[in-house]
């Protein structure tokens, strides 16, 4: 595992607590708002054994709660019902569900399913803003006495043998040269009881932990994809609230996995985007460039015409499924949400698993507090918890679903179709998987590749009305960073990027970031060659450059002091 340098000779400063949330997403505010509920339900039948929430905390990046939250967002309500049964009267709610309809795409034309399919049935769900919803829920969080350091974000777990015993925070105050400045602070030890990982995708704690302990041996590697979104202000009565639009096909090929959707938001607003599995074969693929073509379709340029858009962002999604799902409690840490892989890639849904993990962690937490032990015996129970719950109800019955696509399209749909008619089994209880990265095929083995893929291959130009380049898509995101701080985004070794991958999958990290983060630039002394110039203030946290580069030379670490993107309303 690579990390940042860290400082010599520097002491952190100790903080004695009982549990440790890192991750101010739905997992993780729901695990403290489950875990509050708890500790009081306790205390007032206990008077002579009270637990207190004063040694409880939750570490979030962002500068404010949900700044760094986006999602579609489609919402299914089942475990907010349970952990706030009367939620809707006060949540902000853009829409109810109260239409859904699946496209097919080729080029020019668009094809509506006779019928939705199950899967895709969203009556009963909500339209939401993640980024409001969660800075509600987090409001709620900090009103029931849960203490939430924002700013702050988890730079390496403690370990004292096999045992987590708690986070350190990022040291604030380091320059590009990793040197400290006048501001200098370091970060503190929270030395926990338990640790709960709510990271979102890919965390790099919880990479830090699935390395140490081997947590995916006897797993599925994780595949994910990349949701690229931006929001749009229409013109009135283009499309009504809660009108829920999927589509598949265009202009993606037979050769790559995703689709897009469109949900229709008050005020006049609606939420576009388009999914793609990072498991594509050819390097050139660019996800943003595959949002722009989709924009250019005649069904989806009618519903914009007139339009402008108003934010925009990149996220990537675990697609791994059941199989894939590491251990999720061990000596003093449980992982949830994203972090773990709760998302049932065929309903393309999350938020919902993500909350209902939340609160069995804290379920199993609280037991881990009463009891006086957070060894591997009490907090393991937590999977037991996600083994009789609807979670595993949910999931276990689409375990086998994204690996059919690693054969393609077609192939996919018809496991789909097998799965369905199985119960889930198909032609094998477990189906195997690769990382995508491994799918990614060299220069040379893609160059017979039809003329037809050029609407999803390198970057889009734009035309700064409909369609717009990855500069201008960034500055709709809000994006920000300290400028003189180490790069949060670390690469191994930058000769393979110059010597190797230049030639054999011609620098892919150029096309597959979202955000120009990444750019290969002429080398003065050396004529004809390039090296990697790297623009991490451009960084939107999607971290598919962790996932997806084919060496897994990157890392990606939280930034300082609360940089990133600023999704304010999506």
């Amino acid at each position: 595992m690579i990390f940042r340098t860290p400082l010599e000779g520097i002491d952190h400063p100790q903080m004695e607590a009982d549990v440790v949330i890192v991750g101010g997403g739905p997992a993780g505010l729901a695990c403290a708002l489950r875990l509050s509920q708890l500790i009081d339900a306790h205390n007032a039948e206990r008077p002579d054994a009270q637990l207190s929430k004063e040694n409880i905390c939750l570490l979030e990046k962002a500068r404010e709660i949900g700044q760094h939250c986006l999602s579609g967002a489609l919402f299914d309500p089942r475990s907010m019902n349970e952990l706030l049964p009367e939620w809707r009267k006060e949540a902000p709610i853009e829409a109810e569900v109260i239409s859904d309809s699946l496209y097919f795409l080729s080029k020019n034309r668009a094809f509506k399913a006779p019928i939705t399919p199950p899967p895709m049935k969203d009556h009963g769900n909500y339209v939401i803003s993640i980024n409001r919803f969660v800075k509600w829920l987090g409001k709620k969080v900090e009103e029931a006495g849960i203490t939430i350091f924002t700013g702050f974000a988890g730079s390496e777990l403690l370990f004292e043998d096999d045992h987590v015993t708690g986070v350190r925070t990022d040291d604030k105050g380091v320059d590009k040269s990793n040197q400290p400045k006048a501001n200098f602070e370091p970060g503190y030890d929270l030395k926990s009881k338990v640790t709960i990982l709510a990271e979102g995708t890919r965390g790099s704690l919880t990479k830090q932990l699935t390395e140490k302990f081997g947590l995916t041996q006897d797993r599925n590697p994780m595949t994910y994809g990349v949701g690229v979104k931006e929001l749009w202000e229409l013109p009135p009565g283009r499309i009504k609230p809660g009108e829920v639009i999927y589509t598949m096909g265009y202009p993606l090929t037979t050769k790559e996995y995703g689709g897009a959707w469109i949900y229709g938001c008050k005020d006049n607003t609606v939420s576009l985007g388009f999914v793609t599995g990072l498991d594509y074969p050819d390097p050139r693929t660019d996800p943003q460039h595959v949002l722009q073509s989709f924009k250019q379709h005649p069904f989806v340029t009618k519903l914009l015409d007139g339009g402008k858009i108003i934010r925009y962002g990149a996220k990537t999604m675990p697609y791994g499924g059941w199989w894939s799902i590491p251990p999720l409690g061990g000596n003093g840490w449980m992982i949830v949400g994203d972090s773990a892989g709760f998302l049932n890639s065929q309903r393309l849904k999350g938020i919902h698993l993500a909350i209902k993990s939340g609160m069995l962690a804290a379920e199993t937490a609280f037991e881990a507090l009463v009891a006086g032990n957070s060894s591997v015996k009490q907090l393991g129970k937590f999977q037991q918890k996600v083994d009789a719950s609807w979670i595993k109800q949910e999931l276990y019955p689409v375990r086998n679903f994204h690996q059919g696509f690693e054969r393609g399209f077609i192939a996919g749909m018809l496991n789909t179709v097998l799965l369905m008619v199985t119960g889930g089994n198909g032609l094998l209880n477990r189906y195997p998987s690769h990382p995508g990265y491994e799918r990614m095929l060299p220069l040379w083995d893609i160059m017979g590749y039809p003329p037809e893929r050029q609407q999803l291959i390198g970057w889009a130009k734009g035309d700064k009305k409909l369609t717009f380049d990855k500069l201008t898509d960034l500055y709709y995101s809000g994006t920000g960073h300290e400028e003189d701080q180490p790069a949060h985004l670390i690469i191994q070794d930058t000769d393979i990027c110059t010597n190797r991958c230049t030639k054999e999958y011609g620098n892919p990290c150029q096309f597959f970031c979202p955000a120009n983060v990444y750019e290969m630039e002429d080398i003065p002394e050396e004529p004809g060659k390039k090296r990697i110039r790297l623009n991490p203030s451009n960084c939107v946290h999607c971290k598919t450059c962790d996932i997806m580069d084919p060496y897994q030379i990157i890392t990606w670490v939280p930034p300082e002091g609360g940089g990133g993107p600023g999704y304010e309303g999506m």
